[in-house]
């Protein structure tokens, strides 16, 4: 049986949809767990006992342990690909300017964003472009946990493979 319906595709925005009057907010948010914790921690070799040893965090200024903040950092930049860059990125150029102003906790539900801070053509990769995003993960009350300025490379839309 033929389908003649339309067809559209998840992805991401090719270079022409970036907009930089736009603020993007990625939904749902992720709430971290203390599985997520131990699993990212544990994966990355990541032997700090901020986040593993309950007893020692329990010692320290938090009085418990805390997210990982490279998984903060992969979440909030995770969350935003469906939205911004699926299938229409070329490379991840890089980041500047991470922060984390304020612990990640167990049972807390990250919820990022995403602002367009600059765009432009490449000069030596027609038909792509470069993107500049500054990516900004809040609490489920709303206080900074983690910001990056993160630059990408994109498909311009006629130029797409």
């Amino acid at each position: 049986m033929k389908d003649d319906r339309p067809t559209v595709e998840q992805r991401g925005l090719f270079f022409e949809e970036f907009d930089l009057d736009v603020r993007y907010l990625h939904r749902p948010g992720r709430t971290a767990t203390e599985a997520d914790n131990v699993m990212f921690t544990t994966m990355t070799m990541n032997t700090q006992g901020l986040h593993l040893d309950a007893a020692w965090a329990a010692t320290q200024p938090f009085g418990e342990r805390l997210m990982n903040s490279m998984w903060t950092l992969s979440t909030m930049v995770g969350s935003s690909v469906a939205q911004l860059t699926q299938g229409t990125i070329v490379a991840n150029l890089g980041f500047a300017e991470v922060t984390f102003p304020h612990p990640l906790h167990h049972g807390d539900t990250l919820y990022s964003e995403t602002v367009v801070t600059s765009k432009r053509l490449s000069s030596s990769r027609p038909g792509q472009g470069i993107i500049t995003l500054t990516h900004t993960g809040r609490n489920q009350y709303k206080d900074v946990v983690g910001t990056a300025v993160r630059t990408v490379m994109v498909w311009c839309k006629e130029a797409r493979p």
